[in-house]
């Protein structure tokens, strides 16, 4: 598959790539796994030699003879053998006084396993030696969690360190769009929207569906719900790693929030136990859900409900992991139906999501939620607004175009535009038509 996109972060990077010429540079990139990072650091420089280092969970001793050898073969250099990467990392900064070249060191995190004193001891080298210094360093890591504390903790050896922080996200909308134009050139609405559902933009995901070209609703979803699938244990292969021993509660949770139970004392009377720690940790820890509140609700309002940023996550843990019993014995034609029989109603909720995108991507408004009364009612699909040209949208989002009805939407509307006086006022149906 050829490489897309990416050329806001290239920029980027080849601008830090630059400074290191003359000054260290200490780049931090955080990103979901298979987002396609490594892919990325490997195109985006052009000036540098390049040291990749990829931390496996293996032996410091071995790693450290791994790294030797991509020291060697890239810079044609030996500067010995060493048994710890504390070692091996001051002779590359002193190596650095002299030489401009890109490190990259790919599972940055993994080092919490391996020997947490890495860490403290790269502080301090890096601080007595960067002056001097003309390196690239990347520091890339997928488990947000371990990231986060690592370089934002205050209590960290590693915090304040970094010259430039990088967060890799998925795949916009209309790089999706020309991915699956230039296998399907011929696709439909339908084929768009669950190549989105099940991909959600992930590099890896996108690649997956390519190598089985599958391009359309049937062939993605065969690809997904058939016996030794890659997607079939890809939920619990990305997370298991963030949540620890304490994993069965945060699936638990996030099973329910993908089946559409989206607040928490509705998550709590069905898992008869307290949920605001794990939901807070999900949030703002794990990155993985997104609290969102009704449009025009103070921060602070209690008319929250919970949803999961990741499409693809969603989709794992709505219809594998919650019948993942059927799953364990091989009955993914029953997992499969059930599929068939909910799919109108969940691909709906994924439509008005992707329209949502849609409008975040245009960067023509200043605010974009849903909207639903303290009584849980009147609710409204998308409200956008920009505060600025003084322009309020609403949007009602159906799969079928002949189902919306613009005076329901109006009538839901009434106490937002009386709220909304000098702005002008817009009512807008979309559909599958519309993608």
């Amino acid at each position: 598959m050829k490489f897309y996109d990416r050329k806001r972060e290239i920029a980027v990077l080849r601008e830090i790539e630059e400074n290191s010429s003359q000054s260290a540079q200490m780049t931090v990139m955080v990103g979901r796994r298979r987002v396609g990072k490594t892919t990325l650091l490997k195109h985006a420089f052009e000036k540098t030699p390049i040291l990749y280092f990829f931390v496996a969970k293996k032996n410091e001793v071995l790693l450290c003879e791994e790294f030797t050898r991509e020291i060697e073969d890239n810079l044609s250099v030996s500067l010995g053998n060493f048994q710890t990467f504390a070692a091996l990392f001051k002779a590359l900064m002193m190596l650095s006084k002299e030489r401009n070249f890109t490190l990259i060191i790919d599972e940055f995190q993994e080092f919490t396993n391996l020997n947490k004193s890495v860490f403290s001891d790269m502080q301090n080298i890096w601080d007595s030696f960067k002056e001097q210094s003309r390196i690239n360093l990347v520091l890339c890591g997928s488990i947000y969690s371990m990231m986060k504390r690592i370089f934002e903790n205050s209590k960290e050896p590693l915090f304040g360190r970094a010259t430039s922080r990088m967060i890799i996200k998925p795949f916009d909308i209309a790089t999706i769009k020309e991915i699956l134009g230039d296998f399907n050139a011929n696709y439909t609405p339908e084929d768009l929207l669950t190549f989105y559902m099940a991909t959600g933009g992930v590099a890896k995901y996108i690649e997956q569906l390519v190598q089985q070209k599958a391009f359309t609703k049937r062939t993605i979803l065969n690809a997904i719900f058939k016996e030794n699938s890659y997607f079939i244990s890809e939920g619990r292969d990305v997370l298991i790693d963030e949540f620890g021993k304490d994993y069965g509660n945060y699936f638990s949770i996030l099973s329910l929030i993908a089946s559409s139970k989206t607040e928490r004392g509705e998550i709590e009377s069905i898992l008869n136990m307290p949920v605001g720690g794990y939901l807070d940790k999900l949030e703002k820890e794990y990155n993985i859900i997104k609290r969102v509140r009704p449009f025009g609700a103070k921060e602070g309002s209690r008319s929250n409900k919970y949803l999961i940023e990741d499409n693809f996550l969603n989709l794992w843990f709505r219809f594998i992991y919650k019948f993942r019993s059927a799953v364990e014995i091989g009955n993914l034609e029953y997992v499969r139906e059930i599929v068939e029989r909910d799919y109108e109603v969940y691909s709906g909720i994924v439509l008005e999501k992707y329209f949502r995108a849609v409008m975040i991507e245009s960067k023509e408004f200043s605010d974009i939620q849903g909207y639903w009364n303290s009584k849980g009612e009147d609710e409204i699909d998308i409200v956008a607004v920009n505060d600025y040209e003084k322009r309020l949208l609403f949007c009602e989002v159906k799969r079928n175009a002949k189902k919306i009805s613009l005076s329901t939407l109006q009538n839901k509307a009434v106490e937002l535009v009386k709220k909304h006086s000098q702005y002008n006022v817009e009512y807008k149906g979309l559909s599958l038509e519309d993608m």
